[in-house]
């Protein structure tokens, strides 16, 4: 087919606007307003509210548990938070800590019902915190946090939640210790409507005496018809209406549906057993979850940890925030947690080498990363860049530090 123009139709654009453009534009900039004019768009408040930096909150209750305490925390409004941010069940926050230990971010999962954080009367988030062997933070905060105290957190962080298009429609948690936090919230969340998928918890504890919110769980199962499904497993006790032993494939394999989607959430152990029952089952990549294991420990106990190193100490030296301090750090400490030791106020999140908040420049010198926490992407392994949370020293380094500029009224 062919087409038939009329020349006379098609005539050539005039010039002269695109000979006096650059000339119109400069004129127009020096009779402009020499204050730059000021917008709020909906889109970046509607991101400060759901993503703040910071949250400023006062602790309003504490409730005890014996080894183990939650933490009811709600806006401070004196200090700029009007609200808390919304979250999904099964996010974290980090609580800032400065005491005699040192100064750092611990991450905790948000115990609470994700309506809770709707209410303008009854805004709030729980956390529960374990009594810890090894948990100088944990202790800090079981030891010495009192009502009214006034704290900094962040805003909901990670991605072990319920997601539709990715979950099987069934969930089954292995929980352990204060790993059942992001479960109860689940539970919560489905219990009010907010979440909408059935729920079987496998809970490991030592005696049932140990059971962390137990008769809480019981409550939620309760009200839940059935879509929620709690089911105690202790290891050193062997008690009637109980199961007895260890998290197993042959356990999971009871009580779970045909098709499922298993999370795990405790102790580092839990982790390493959970995958190797995974395995077993057969299941797939995709249908294993697993929450933020936190601090890494003993990595001289990895067959590639570097020979020569255990036992050492070596120099840090930091560049952050426009000033340079030298530190000390272990060869079996992460690099954040020598910052942290020294006061420096370090930026970290999830402490797992995995969200990447914490990551600096390697400027100079050796370290050792474990395969297994090594969550630096492609150009972070290009232009040289670490997790310090993930990070020993393998000898002297230097590492340039990003802060974070925290902003008030969010």
């Amino acid at each position: 087919m062919k087409y038939h123009y009329k020349r006379d139709a098609i005539k050539p654009l005039p010039l002269k606007p695109f000979l006096n453009m650059v000339k119109d534009r400069n004129q127009v900039i020096e009779q402009a307003d020499a204050v730059m004019p000021q917008a709020e768009f909906n889109a970046n408040i509607l991101a400060a509210k759901l993503h703040p930096e910071v949250q400023y909150v006062k602790i309003s209750e504490i409730q005890d548990h014996g080894d183990a305490k939650t933490f009811t925390f709600v806006p401070d409004e004196g200090r700029g938070t009007k609200e808390l941010a919304y979250f999904r069940a099964g996010q974290y926050i980090s609580v800032s800590l400065d005491f005699e230990g040192g100064t750092m971010c611990k991450p905790y999962a948000i115990r609470s019902n994700p309506k809770d954080a709707l209410g303008d009367k009854d805004n709030r988030y729980m956390i529960t915190v374990k009594r810890n062997v090894t948990g100088l933070a944990s202790d800090y905060m079981l030891d010495s946090f009192k009502v009214g105290d006034e704290l900094e957190i962040s805003g909901p962080l990670g991605e072990f939640y319920y997601q539709k298009f990715r979950d099987e429609k069934h969930v089954v948690a292995l929980a352990g210790g204060s790993g059942i936090t992001p479960f109860y919230s689940m539970a919560a969340a489905i219990v009010s409507g907010i979440e909408d998928f059935d729920l079987t918890i496998l809970y490991g504890s030592r005696t049932s005496e140990g059971i962390l919110l137990k008769e809480e769980l019981e409550e939620l199962e309760q009200k839940s018809g059935g879509r929620v499904r709690v089911i105690h497993v202790l290891s050193h006790e062997e008690k009637e209406g109980y199961e007895h032993g260890f998290l197993t494939a042959e356990l999971i394999e009871k009580y779970a549906p045909e098709k499922y989607s298993l999370f795990i959430c405790g102790p580092k152990p839990l982790y390493i057993f959970g995958e190797e029952q995974a395995k077993k089952l057969g299941l797939k990549r995709k249908a294993v979850r697993k929450e933020l294991p936190g601090d890494y420990a003993n990595p001289q106990k990895n067959e590639d940890y570097p020979a020569g190193i255990e036992g050492k100490i070596f120099k840090l030296k930091v560049h952050i925030g426009g000033k340079t301090r030298e530190i000390e750090v272990r060869s079996d400490q992460t690099i954040l947690q020598a910052m942290e030791a020294a006061h420096i106020k370090a930026p970290s999140h999830c402490r797992s080498g995995e969200c990447g908040w914490c990551h600096s420049k390697l400027l100079s010198g050796n370290v050792y990363i474990p395969q297994d926490v090594d969550g630096r992407r492609m150009a972070d392994l290009k232009f040289g860049w670490i997790h310090p949370c993930a990070t020993y020293a393998a000898g002297d380094i230097e590492i340039e530090v990003y802060p974070v500029i925290k902003e008030a009224g969010l």
